[in-house]
């Protein structure tokens, strides 16, 4: 059972993990996901919880239904997850990363030397 983490909505969070298995190769294009029925029983959530989940992702074209056969990963689906990803890297984590250092009054240099330090560890 997944550890669902109390500050984000349970729904978004199954997004993230499909879109997480999408992203490590686990659902390729045109693979069919677990059923909405086997994530509420696997994850012991409501079914409608899981539907919440799954609908974001067919609304940003990650996910297709095949009617009566279940939902599956459209061949667009990982170039979509790269591209909000990154967005949101970049508009969150980054912005964040260099107001941070500017207060510190790190030159980019620095920050960069931190990076590198910190992959090698």
């Amino acid at each position: 059972m997944a550890n669902f983490d109390d500050g984000q909505p349970i729904f978004q969070q199954i997004a993230q993990m499909i879109e997480d298995d999408i992203l490590r190769g686990i659902y390729r294009e045109d693979d069919q996901i677990i059923s909405m029925a086997q994530f509420a029983s696997t994850f012991r959530i409501n079914p409608a919880t899981a539907v919440k989940g799954i609908a974001l992702l067919v609304n940003e074209g990650i996910l297709y239904k095949k009617r009566g056969l279940g939902m599956y990963v459209t061949k667009e689906a990982k170039r979509i997850i790269m591209r909000k990803r990154r967005d949101r890297f970049l508009n969150e984590l980054v912005a964040k990363l260099l107001e941070e250092a500017e207060k510190l009054e790190l030159t980019d240099e620095d920050v960069i030397a931190m990076i590198q330090q910190n992959r090698r560890s």
